[in-house]
């Protein structure tokens, strides 16, 4: 989305002059984990059953990994070379949850289940084009004697001494940023998924599915029925909005700035604040069908092309994050005089028009001050567009 992403690691425990050894022994906490090993079809049926272990929490991130990439790790682990282990936290519900090794564990699941034929393997070449069932006996049982190791933080680790006592999400979050520190670096948004299950999450995920969000900002519909909660359609894995979480986080805009004490500080600040709130099922079913009522009106409002730039240089059709969430703030502001802002379309949409062909008030838009002053005044740009002062 083009905003700085300030991931300065702050320490847990603070500044302090005492002695260090005194102040280890009062404050330092040890996180209680234990490490299992799971053969690779142990794997998939822990998976499949989903009664112990849950892959594809809600709040997961999307699926990346190609063929390549999943081909690559069944060769390591025929090869015996050495795979990092995933880490799993243990959640209230006595279930096991993915905080990373998400990917490696889909891949092995994939490959035993006959969903995908080993392609571009470097090193066992001839095995190209095999899948799991076609493999010689041998080879069968290589991959039946793999396995993967993992390392379990339990729920005991959460500490009772430390500072402020430091709940297990804490600790979770701590881990989190050391472990995100190689393979495919998870973007900032993944990581308020990862860490911040429930309710809310749930709403902002599944206002992503929006018939009319997918249409506005092109990423292929939800049209399919597959029963497989592992499925993901291959176009939208191919669309950086959807494999980047860029759609959630859009929607999660909405809901970081409509409070406006919630703009101060970086835009990534705020929508970390934002994503950490907790709600009940009611208080979900009212916020979506908040949601879908503003951007519904905006949508009707614009003609079906809502938070629109001029076409590029090549003529391709721009959509702007700033205008967008600008215009849902300031039209959830202006809620209640909504009929009189439609009864004046046509000129609102030329007052729209008008401001992103002004140079000075387009910078505003388009949110190229990146500061929480910008965040204001491009939202009150848009309502004097709406209704003018």
């Amino acid at each position: 989305m083009g905003d700085p992403e300030d991931d300065q690691e702050a320490s847990t425990l603070g500044q302090t002059q005492q002695d260090p050894d005194t102040f280890f022994a009062k404050n330092a906490f040890r996180i209680v984990y234990q490490t299992n090993n799971f053969f690779l079809p142990q794997i998939r049926d822990l998976i499949d059953k989903g009664e112990v272990l849950n892959l594809r929490p809600e709040y997961q991130r999307r699926l990346r990994w190609s063929t390549t990439q999943k081909s690559k790790l069944i060769e390591s682990l025929l090869l015996n070379i050495p795979v990092p282990p995933v880490f799993l936290y243990e959640s209230d519900a006595a279930r096991y949850e993915v905080m990373d090794g998400q990917q490696r564990l889909n891949a092995v699941r994939e490959f035993i289940a006959g969903e995908f034929a080993l392609t571009a393997l470097p090193v066992l070449s001839p095995l190209r084009g095999l899948r799991y069932s076609q493999c010689p006996p041998r080879i069968k049982r290589g991959l039946d004697r793999a396995s993967l190791s993992a390392v379990v933080l339990l729920l005991e680790s959460e500490p009772d001494k430390a500072p402020d006592r430091l709940t297990l999400t804490d600790i979770r979050r701590f881990i989190f940023d050391r472990l995100n520190t190689g393979g495919t670096k998870l973007n900032p948004q993944e990581i308020r998924n990862a860490l911040n299950p429930g309710n809310f999450n749930q709403i902002v995920i599944s206002l992503t599915r929006l018939t009319l969000f997918t249409k506005v900002f092109d990423i292929p519909p939800y049209t399919e029925t597959d029963p497989n909660e592992y499925y993901e359609n291959p176009d939208r894995q191919k669309n950086r909005l959807y494999s980047t979480m860029g759609d959630c986080q859009l929607v999660l805009r909405y809901f970081a700035l409509k409070d406006e004490e919630n703009i101060r500080g970086s835009m990534k600040s705020m929508l970390d604040r934002a994503m950490e709130r907790e709600i009940t099922e009611e208080e979900g079913e009212a916020i979506k069908h908040e949601f879908i009522e503003r951007f519904e009106f905006l949508y009707n409002l614009f003609e079906a092309a809502p938070f629109v730039l001029p076409p590029d240089d090549k003529g391709r059709v721009r959509i702007s994050a700033a205008i967008y969430d600008a215009s849902m703030v300031a039209i959830n502001r202006l809620w209640t005089v909504r009929d009189d802002i439609q009864n004046d379309a046509p000129a609102v949409r030329q007052r729209m028009s008008s401001a992103i062909a002004d140079s000075t008030k387009v910078i505003i838009l388009t949110g190229q001050g990146n500061t929480a002053k910008a965040v204001k005044e491009r939202i009150q740009l848009v309502q004097n567009i709406f209704i003018p002062e």
